[in-house]
């Protein structure tokens, strides 16, 4: 068999740390850009590119709570995973890839047939209008019946770094993108499909990816290759459980989103909710570019830290959340500074409006006041998801979603609607505290000195 590309066990942490976290995290980044330029294409579209983008806005967080559930699965599982190999049990860790890989077909099944018959209450309640609905209507029919390939390749693609080649994982998403990217124009503009087209190539794409998936996992060169396994009820609720905060941060995201919209909106009136919207669009775009690449550093070390857990090595947990953390700091930290200096270089790919374009670059500006600080919640939350500490990390990302909705509602009642920009700086300062208060005491009385590990386990 080939040899194994990282050893989780024994290989230096800060080169482990880089090659398993950098690719997840450039896999990130490349699933923001190519949902970038997607918006951009279909933007584009001669004489309805404004209301077919309306539309495929409005369809953005029901594709959110979709993509929720892939992280539900494929966390909860890759980690349980991770720790069986750790403990040198591949018996109960293939059967855990097989379940998880059950899990998926099933909860892919149910969710489009869910989907499809609710997905017109459900596009009207994020705001549909009558000019939007069947912009809306056809992308999300569309997109939906690609359910089955969207969960698998997101959900599976997290056991390939599980068992130590991010670079296969990278190459998932990258195989999405670039196929997304190419028949995107080819659909839309040159066999005049529109929105359909658009939404016809994300599927595609994502059949790719999962095609790719698959494939990779049945290799013989994995240490546990992909086999169908019977959904046991004691094992699927041990994933569900391990899963359900990713999964629960996730999905408030898009409730989060939906909540700004409507507070600014009702506060901003006829006259000023709309530019606040399209602003705060444009806003949250470039926010994805510090929080998803931030969540693929975070999410890669996960498997490094749930390994060494199963296999009783501390000082490799210490160490590794350390080079995390350096890593995020040093990468918000950069973020901070271009937000600082070029935000407007950004917001021009959107729009040429005045307006807009102002308002655009002092919300990044203030969005951004609180991103370093944010860095430790994000490190110490996947940390404690890692180590099976999941009540914890579930209860430390609602904290921080609640601290966000109450500012959000709260400013604008006694400031400008603009104001409730403020939310995401105070919430992620805030979070900061208690993120890292919680860790503190686990990492006193868990994880100095010898450490006591046995006590964590589930």
């Amino acid at each position: 068999m080939k040899k194994h590309s990282n050893d989780f066990g024994n290989d230096s942490v800060p080169g482990l740390v880089l090659r398993t976290s950098i690719p997840f995290m450039f896999a990130q980044f490349v699933n923001v850009l190519y949902s970038i330029v997607d918006r951009i294409y279909i933007g584009n579209i001669p004489q309805i590119g404004d209301v077919s983008l309306a539309g495929a806005g409005i369809c953005a967080p029901v594709i959110t709570l979709l993509s929720s559930f892939a992280t539900l699965i494929g966390i909860g599982g890759s980690v349980l995973f991770s720790m069986r190999l750790g403990a040198k049990d591949q018996e109960k860790a293939k059967n855990l890839l097989g379940t998880s890989f059950s899990m998926l077909l099933v909860f892919s099944a149910a969710l489009t047939i869910l989907f499809l018959l609710l997905k017109a209450p459900l596009l009207q309640w994020f705001g549909a209008s009558q000019t939007t609905f069947p912009y809306a209507n056809t992308y999300m029919t569309i997109y939906t019946l690609g359910t089955f390939f969207a969960l698998l390749s997101m959900g599976m693609n997290y056991f390939i770094t599980a068992q130590g080649y991010p670079g296969l994982g990278m190459a998932t998403t990258l195989i999405g993108a670039v196929v997304n990217i190419v028949l995107d124009p080819i659909f839309i503009f040159l066999l005049h499909m529109n929105i359909a087209g658009a939404a016809l190539a994300t599927v595609l794409a994502q059949l790719s990816s999962c095609v790719f998936v698959l494939l990779t996992l049945k290799q013989k060169k994995m240490p546990i290759p992909l086999t169908l396994a019977p959904i046991r009820r004691s094992t699927a609720v041990r994933i569900l459980k391990m899963g359900f905060s990713p999964f629960l941060i996730l999905a408030t995201d898009s409730v989060i989103i939906i909540a700004l919209n409507a507070v600014l909106q009702h506060f901003g009136g006829p006259e000023y909710g709309d530019t606040l919207i399209t602003c705060a669009t444009i806003v949250q775009s470039y926010m994805l570019l510090i929080t998803s690449p931030m969540l693929g550093i975070t999410g890669g070390s996960q498997p490094l830290i749930s390994f060494n857990m199963g296999a009783g090595k501390v000082e490799r947990i210490r160490k590794i959340v350390l080079c995390v953390l350096l890593l995020c700091i040093g990468f918000t930290t950069f973020m901070f500074l271009l937000s600082r200096f070029v935000p407007q270089y950004f917001v021009r790919i959107f729009t040429q409006n005045p307006e807009y374009a102002s308002l655009s670059v002092w919300g990044i500006q203030v969005f951004t006041l609180g991103v370093i600080p944010l860095s430790f919640q994000y490190v110490f939350v996947d940390a404690l998801t890692a180590m099976s500490l999941t009540k914890l990390s579930l209860f430390l990302s609602l904290l921080r979603k609640s601290e966000y909705f109450a500012a959000t509602c709260l400013l604008p009642l006694f400031f400008a609607a603009r104001m409730c920009f403020y939310a995401e700086p105070i919430a992620d300062t805030l979070c900061f505290f208690s993120s890292s208060l919680a860790f503190f005491l686990i990492y006193k009385k868990y994880l100095k000195g010898e450490g006591r590990l046995s006590q964590l386990r589930l």
